[in-house]
Formats: C-alpha cells, sequence, structure tokens
C-alpha cells in the first residue's frame, strides 16, 4: 500500500500508525500550502494540558506551493518551541535519548517548512527504525487510483480524525489520558518500544 499525505510538523501519532503499515510513502510536494493545519503545527502535552505548536512562515496567506514556504525566523519561536517541550518532557523516561538529535535540527534552521518537516520525518522513521522507502509527488493530482491511500487533509488540527483508536500509555502530565498528540509524546514516554506501540494499534 503507498500512503500519499502531506508533511507534518512533528506528525501525530495518529498519522504514524498509517505510515508503519505503509510500503511506500509518497509526500504531497505539489500542493498549494494551506494554513492552520499539521503543516506548521503539532500537539504536545504540557503540565497545563494539551498545547499547539505553530512554526510562523512567511506569505502564509498568499497562494504559494508547499515546497516554497519560508520559515519565520525573525520571531523567537526556535527557543519557545524547544524551551516548552524540554519543559514538557524533560522527565520523561526517553528525553535525553532522543533530545540532542531533535534539538540538532532546529540549530541547523532549515529555511523552508517542507524543509524541516522532511528532516524531523527522517529522524523520526530512523528512531521508529522503519525503512519504507519515501518518494515526493511530482504533479499535483486531485485523485488517485487504488492502491494509493490518499490521506491528503485527513488529520486536521480543528478536527478529531475519523476512527481514532489510540491505545492508552503512561504519559508525564494528566490524571486523564490525552490522545492523538505529536510523535514526541509517544517517543519520549515510551523509547524503542514506541514502533511496537505503533503497529499493535
Amino acid at each position: 500500500m503507498q500512503l500519499l499525505t502531506e508533511l507534518h510538523y512533528h506528525p501525530s501519532i495518529a498519522w504514524f500508525q498509517k505510515a508503519v503499515q505503509a510500503e511506500e510513502l509518497l509526500l504531497e510536494s505539489q500542493e498549494h500550502y494551506q494554513k492552520q493545519s499539521y503543516r506548521n503545527r503539532c500537539h504536545i502535552l504540557t503540565a497545563q494540558g494539551p498545547l499547539p505548536l505553530t512554526v510562523p512562515v512567511k506569505n502564509g496567506n498568499k497562494k504559494i506551493k508547499a515546497l516554497d514556504v519560508e520559515i519565520e525566523y525573525e520571531q523567537r519561536w526556535v527557543d519557545v518551541h524547544w524551551r516548552t517541550i524540554k519543559s514538557a518532557y524533560g522527565n520523561a523516561p526517553f528525553f535525553e535519548f532522543y533530545a540532542d538529535y531533535i534539538q540538532a535540527v532546529y540549530e541547523r534552521k532549515p529555511t523552508h517548512l517542507f524543509q524541516l518537516n522532511q528532516e524531523l520525518l527522517m529522524l523520526y522513521l530512523k528512531f521508529l527504525k522503519l525503512k519504507t522507502p519515501i518518494r515526493l509527488t511530482e504533479t499535483y493530482e486531485p485523485a488517485y487510483p487504488a492502491p494509493v491511500l490518499d490521506l491528503r487533509n485527513a488529520l486536521h488540527p480543528k478536527r478529531e480524525p475519523d476512527n481514532l483508536d489510540i491505545n492508552e500509555y503512561a504519559q508525564v502530565f494528566g490524571k486523564q489520558f490525552a490522545p492523538n498528540l505529536s510523535i514526541l509524546d509517544l517517543l519520549f514516554n515510551l523509547g524503542p518500544e514506541a514502533s511496537l506501540y505503533l503497529q499493535n494499534t
């Protein structure tokens, strides 16, 4: 099965549940950028509950190809994001196991959002020991025939994904389990077991 999807910023657990089933990941690179989506945001769990982290971009309101969207670094969002992630997960069992690799991506300051998301995705696939081939779309197609599973825009911050089935696991904060967070939450809490978790859900 080929999985067609847009690139997300620190993709959600639900995204990776689909990705682990794919024989190939087909990443949409020819679409027009869509604001207020997971392309530039994610959700992590803090002491105050789930919190969105958003990457500011240039010309996000204009009709621009996803590949061409540049990141706005005049705002000190990198420091804010990393400080927030460290505050949320610094005491998680596997934070130190992964933190330096993720922080290094931030420190490189990729110029484009697509580049940032792609670097993070490659890192997470490595952490999860997934060797799934990745290919970028070369043209934009409104629809794809089988066997391509088209999940473009299936996951969105403003609506719960269909058939969300995320088994509970131990989290740093909260008495009530918070589902559908970023893969950061799963990795920092479960470590190497995160891959097995995704395959069994």
